[in-house]
């Protein structure tokens, strides 16, 4: 994804814009995000292309929260056994179904499958949030993973998924904690980080309704700090998450 690198922002003042744009972004220049970020207090059709153990935790999380989800992944029996025992408003389909479905989508792949999905998916993704948890683990990903890793993980995924209204958001936790999170009397942070200001408002709400408080950390170029092994990983609290993205560039 190409960049205008001749006058970039600092994270301070990419942050302040980020909460100005959020009141003023005209919902017909961005359908798909604004009508998301707008129905603040109404359930979203989100798609999950990945239901494994990220994909289905969240989904199950989200169901109970009132949005209606469709589950795909490469095996449409898994996703139908998992839509069944969690009832009410789940359901199963491909992940071109989920795609076209969703105002909200979640990509919970294995990185290395990014771009296959860029490429199925296609015309399908562009213009909609899309939460990306997926990390590149050059043990597991090969090649795509170092790539990702230099370029940033952020700033590769969007590539990967042109078009898209990317947040990275749910990298940094390991899936098992998350369903206990509401539960905890003190909330963790989550960190995310995002360009576009409608996207971070319903990926903020998302976060919230799991039981983390968001915290925006910076533009998508942050991104490559929300992986295992960088300061940010493991559970913080909102303030430790500020400290500690203060430091990072």
């Amino acid at each position: 994804m190409k960049t205008n690198d001749g006058a970039k922002p600092s994270r301070r003042e990419f942050l302040r814009a980020a909460g100005t744009a959020a009141a003023v972004l005209a919902l017909g220049a961005m359908p798909h995000a604004a009508r998301a970020a707008s129905n603040a207090g109404a359930g979203l059709k989100i798609g999950i292309v990945g239901s494994g153990r990220i994909g289905g935790t969240l989904g199950a999380l989200w169901l109970k929260a009132g949005h209606e989800i469709m589950f795909s992944s490469l095996d449409l029996e898994h996703d139908k056994a998992l839509a069944a025992r969690l009832g009410g408003k789940a359901r199963a389909g491909t992940p071109k179904e989920a795609a076209a479905f969703g105002e909200v989508l979640l990509i919970a792949v294995p990185y290395s499958a990014l771009p296959q999905v860029g490429r199925d998916l296609g015309d399908l993704l562009k213009g909609k949030v899309v939460l990306d948890p997926s990390n590149p683990i050059p043990a597991r990903d090969g090649e795509i993973a170092t790539w990702a890793r230099e370029k940033g993980a952020g700033l590769a995924s969007a590539e990967l998924l042109p078009g898209t209204r990317i947040v990275r958001a749910f990298n940094a936790i390991g899936y098992t904690r998350l369903p206990e999170a509401a539960k905890r009397q003190e909330r963790m942070g989550m960190p995310i980080a995002g360009d576009d200001a409608n996207a971070i408002a319903v990926a903020s709400r998302l976060v919230r309704e799991v039981g983390y408080e968001p915290v925006l950390i910076g533009p998508l170029a942050m991104g490559k700090y929300l992986i295992p092994g960088t300061p940010l990983a493991g559970e913080h609290t909102p303030e430790q998450i500020r400290k500690i993205a203060a430091t990072l560039k």
